[in-house]
């Protein structure tokens, strides 16, 4: 593949109900989303997953657009790649930025598989053409909310429920779903709102059969995780302290974690992804793919990497009307009555751009090209 261009949009898309966290209150997405093209005129689609703010990590949009803008695409751009996965190399000497980094590199993963004429999730060496889906639902107003809306995921067929957790919204909470629901597939997601201080909280939480406590404590934290999951039943899983097979390997040797969760962005894209999920696979920690609010581009390369053999547990992965009075990709992702999403067999993201409505919800647009020069475009041009 030999890049000739990348091409930068962001699109303001509002969510169909907010989504609440430990970090705060979302009600639109601010999205990054790129688009690489080759000498023969094929393309590929990324999504950059990071936060309107840096609460998850320390990316947020607009160091996402600055980064990719000002140093990630000119490393691609008029370089011939043996492979999707040498995008990854070629933007190595940047330090950090893996969600910035992952818009390009599973863009190029989109692209080659293409060029090849396979579906992505064949082309990644998926196993699995169908994926169980979860949910993960935001803290809500009331109690009363927060049932209702589990009845609802329920009925729609998702296999796992994730509910998000808090100080001051946590034992009280997990009790009454558990007692409201006492046989679904339930799991709590702490998103570091916790140290270990509250260990107490978390062996008060082992009475309720969780799956699992994704992240309790600090979200750059492996060791205080391993005392932790000493003194309770209820297996860890981690999310934010992830970045790599390196630290998969090291979290599984200090008994930090029962599972794992993994996020393309938070890895730096489908080549790491494929790394931690071996590495999980080789020591018998089964992985899930978390969900970041994607949009329908991010949400599709989120069910190619989940078909790989290492995702044996429902995943965030979930359907676009969950999120979007209309998604950016046509058709919607759905889900099927018994939980599940079939994995697409066109080639590529197996989805198409729905480009008019992308052009509409565009707020600027920019094309590095062959020559690195900067080619500027105002919404809708």
């Amino acid at each position: 593949m030999f890049i000739t261009s990348v091409e930068l949009r962001e699109i303001r898309l509002p969510l169909v109900h907010f989504f609440e966290t430990s970090f705060g209150r979302t009600t639109e997405r601010r999205i990054v989303l790129v688009r690489v093209k080759d000498k023969d005129g094929a393309e590929g689609w990324g999504e950059c997953t990071a936060g309107e703010g840096p609460f998850y990590c320390e990316e947020w949009t607009e160091t996402a657009w600055t980064t990719l803008n000002s140093f990630l695409a000119p490393m691609v751009v008029g370089r011939e790649l043996q492979n999707a996965a040498e995008s990854a190399t070629l933007m190595r000497p940047v330090r950090g930025h893996r969600m910035a980094k992952a818009a390009i590199e599973t863009a190029c993963w989109d692209l080659e598989a293409k060029c090849a004429g396979l579906p992505l999730w064949k082309h990644l060496g998926g196993n699995r053409p169908e994926i169980p889906c979860g949910v993960s639902i935001g803290i809500q107003d009331t109690p009363a909310a927060l049932m209702q809306k589990i009845e609802k995921e329920l009925a729609a067929g998702y296999q796992r429920i994730k509910i998000k957790i808090k100080p001051g919204w946590d034992v009280d909470i997990v009790e009454a779903v558990r007692q409201r629901f006492p046989a679904i597939a339930l799991m709590a997601d702490a998103n570091s709102a916790y140290t270990l201080a509250d260990v107490s909280l978390f062996q008060e939480l082992d009475r309720y059969n969780l799956m699992m406590i994704e992240q309790p404590l600090a979200h750059d934290d492996i060791f205080d995780h391993g005392e932790l999951q000493k003194q309770i039943q209820t297996p860890i899983c981690l999310d934010e302290s992830i970045h790599s097979d390196e630290d998969a390997k090291h979290a599984i040797a200090l008994g930090a974690c029962r599972v794992i969760n993994v996020k393309l962005g938070r890895v730096g894209g489908h080549a790491e992804a494929k790394r931690v999920e071996r590495i999980c696979r080789e020591n018998n920690i089964p992985v899930w793919c978390g969900g970041m609010l994607e949009a329908g581009i991010g949400r599709a390369h989120n069910i190619a990497m989940a078909t790989l053999a290492g995702f044996s547990l429902p995943g965030d992965v979930s359907a676009s009307a969950r999120y979007w009075e209309e998604d950016i990709i046509e058709p919607p992702v759905t889900v099927t009555s018994w939980g599940t999403i079939v994995a697409p067999e066109k080639p590529g993201l197996g989805f198409e751009i729905h480009l008019p409505r992308l052009e509409a919800l565009t707020v600027r647009k920019e094309v590095i090209d062959q020559g690195l020069g900067l080619r500027c475009a105002p919404a809708g041009h």
